[in-house]
């Protein structure tokens, strides 16, 4: 086997769930320590090793330690592929970018290889976060690519991710004498087919396509089988396209809600919790070279990733990784042996110049 399978088998084998990291940044520690060519910071459960080389330009190669606490950590290859709990999401990437912070003595540019924590829980407590807090230059650069699984293609920027939360009202009765009360559920009848059949935008940006998306995530109400409810509540996620802004996209959400909220009642619509997008910005000739390299065609990142994070720090960036998005969080998570070093060389011809 190739260095980055044995040590994506390594990483693979060091179970670390959201917000138990410390074994994992461990190892990757004391793997970058061994590199006498970076410098190395650790912030809590994050690692940071960097080159400081005098270059004109500084790239971030970011990827996350933690994994969702869904399948077995226990490495295997079967097939040609490595299985296990993060090989594709993304302990397989991370391999690749240790064994070529280790390889690249003498790089193109100079180099931020961040290795971070809790990536997978609420944005609020991103090792991202915790890093910049201690110091953001740690997170600069002219450019940043994060190893999300992309099938070795580039996702470039991502799409914005708002939930919003919409409260209808109404008034409680036995359910024996409904006519003495309004049941909120039944309210609900007028909104659902407005979110239902809303028309969220289609745009391209920077030739890639990013096609905008609302659903309904949760709904609850009632108090008893014999009480007419009243209160019921639907909780919305709206994907927006990251030619808008938060604001913008509220708005158009509120444009299918409103009508149907009655003040008689007290119903209202909040927003709980937004991230912005980030553009694609695929006129960085750095991610030029990155969609050569990778011989694929680029796509627009549907979901949300810490690409968004980087672009709110003035860094732009791309995805690009080993393994199929598709298999993320999954109990059968794998990547192909190939792709693994597939990434490596991308990586090496990318930084090396």
């Amino acid at each position: 086997m190739s260095e980055v399978i044995d040590l994506a088998s390594e990483l693979i084998g060091v179970d670390s769930p959201s917000r138990h990291e410390e074994e994992i940044a461990d190892t990757v520690e004391q793997y970058v320590r061994t590199i006498p060519h970076l410098e190395v910071t650790r912030v809590g459960n994050n690692v940071i090793a960097r080159t400081h080389l005098g270059k004109s330009q500084r790239v971030v190669m970011a990827g996350h330690l933690d994994t969702v606490p869904v399948g077995i950590a226990h490495p295997t290859i079967k097939d040609g592929e490595l299985w296990g709990l993060g090989a594709a999401d993304m302990k397989g990437t991370l391999a690749a970018m240790l064994v070529v912070a280790r390889r690249l003595e003498e790089p193109a540019v100079d180099l931020s290889w961040v290795f971070y924590a809790r990536e997978e829980i609420a944005r609020s407590e991103s090792g991202l976060r915790e890093i910049a807090s201690h110091d953001a230059e740690l997170l600069q650069g002219d450019v940043a690519i994060l190893g999300e699984p992309t099938n070795g293609s580039v996702e470039a920027g991502c799409q914005g991710t708002m939930h919003l939360t919409a409260s209808f009202r109404g008034v409680a009765a036995h359910t024996a004498r409904p006519f003495m009360g309004v049941n909120a559920i039944h309210r609900l009848n007028d909104i659902l087919p407005s979110l239902v059949d809303a028309s969220p935008r289609s745009v391209e940006i920077d030739g890639v396509t990013f096609v905008e998306q609302i659903q309904v995530v949760g709904m609850r109400g009632g108090s008893a089988g014999n009480v007419i409810p009243d209160e019921a509540v639907l909780q919305i996620n709206h994907r927006f396209a990251p030619d808008r802004s938060a604001s913008e996209a509220e708005a158009w959400v509120r444009s299918l809600v409103e009508g149907h909220l009655d003040e008689r009642y007290g119903d209202d619509l909040r927003v709980d919790d937004v991230a912005e997008g980030a553009l694609p910005n695929l006129k960085h000739p750095l991610l030029q070279r990155l969609v050569e390299l990778s011989d694929k065609p680029v796509s627009a990142k549907v979901g949300w990733t810490d690409v968004a994070t980087f672009a709110a720090l003035g860094v732009p960036a791309a995805n690009f990784g080993a393994g199929d998005p598709m298999l993320a969080h999954h109990a059968d998570e794998r990547v192909p042996v190939g792709a693994l070093d597939e990434v490596a060389r991308v990586f090496t011809l990318l930084l090396g110049g």
